[in-house]
């Protein structure tokens, strides 16, 4: 099965003008949806093996036979959830108004679906809600997770523990943090004394974006209800509730993806019969999948502190 991003497939422009409008807005509004690819499934979950160890490897000598051994494999099970909403616009509004109100007013309602389902990317927990998928900060554990320090109320980020954690992540594509740990390291750039390799280029939007050490720096910044999707208000190691989390992550078909089944669907369900009202209803049957337990790795009680070398 083909594996593409949002903004690759309203490239094909296989639905309709508004639908592949909506795509393109719903991966416009969210850095983690531009860049993430998905992988299309049949049915309402998909089901594989993920790594745990591999099969042992020995040497032999002359008329000597090998120790058979075998790797271990442990199969998971990915649901789809449904995420979406219903875009309405009363038509009074349609009437009075210019004649593109109508898509001012959905496109405020995709983007706060993207916002939302970016919120689910990080924060998703089925425990609390099994409506959801489960979360890049849920599905974290062990030794993808990596201490900042132990300093009260968070520790200052490290170029050093950010090191070890791109090490520790299986081909890593993205670093994923909030904007004021962006604006730390870029701050680390320009001094002498801290460094970091860090770059500037443009994304596929033609946004300026920027890299460490050839890794593109993906910043998530509020949720549809104004909240901060990562903010400082994790529990740090000694006491505090100022810390936050940053990942490393390794998208593409081996590691972290997204699924669907038949991609993003926008119904036009014209003007309702109890109410003035025109309705578009968009609808998602989506999830994520992790193929190898290396690739997120999780940096957490970091305080909001300027980074050090």
């Amino acid at each position: 099965m083909s594996y593409m991003t949002l903004v690759e497939a309203a490239k094909l422009g296989n639905g309709t003008e508004k639908q592949n409008a909506i795509i393109e807005l719903y991966a416009g509004s969210s850095a983690i949806l531009a860049n993430l690819p998905f992988k299309s499934i049949n049915g309402n979950a998909l089901k594989y093996n993920r790594e745990a160890n591999y099969p042992g490897v020995g040497f032999r000598g002359v008329n000597e036979a090998y120790t058979a051994s075998v790797g271990v494999l442990n199969p998971i099970t990915e649901s789809l959830v449904i995420t979406g909403g219903d875009l309405d616009v009363d038509k009074f509004i349609v009437d009075t108004e210019a004649a593109g109100i109508r898509g001012v007013h959905e496109a405020m309602k995709t983007r706060a679906l993207s916002l939302a389902w970016t919120n689910k990317f990080i924060n998703g927990d089925t425990a609390n809600d099994v409506r959801e998928f489960d979360g890049l900060k849920t599905r974290t554990t062990g030794a993808q997770i990596i201490d900042a320090g132990s300093t009260a109320g968070g520790a200052a980020l490290s170029l050093a523990k950010l090191d070890q954690a791109i090490d520790q992540c299986l081909n890593p594509t993205h670093i994923i943090c909030n904007k004021a740990m962006a604006r730390r390291l870029a701050q680390a750039a320009r001094l002498y004394t801290v460094g970091g390799y860090i770059q500037f280029d443009l994304d596929a939007f033609g946004k300026r974006a920027m890299f460490y050490n050839g890794l593109p720096i993906v910043t998530v910044d509020l949720d549809n209800n104004g909240s901060a999707i990562l903010p400082f208000t994790e529990a740090a190691t000694s006491g505090g509730s100022t810390a936050c989390s940053m990942y490393i992550v390794s998208m593409g078909p081996e590691g972290l993806i997204g699924l669907q089944n038949g991609g993003i669907n926008v119904r036009d369900l014209g003007e309702l019969n109890d109410q003035p009202i025109l309705r578009t209803r968009v609808e998602w049957y989506t999830g994520l999948a992790v193929y190898n337990g290396r690739a997120v790795v999780r940096i957490n009680h970091i305080g909001d502190l300027a980074v050090v070398a």
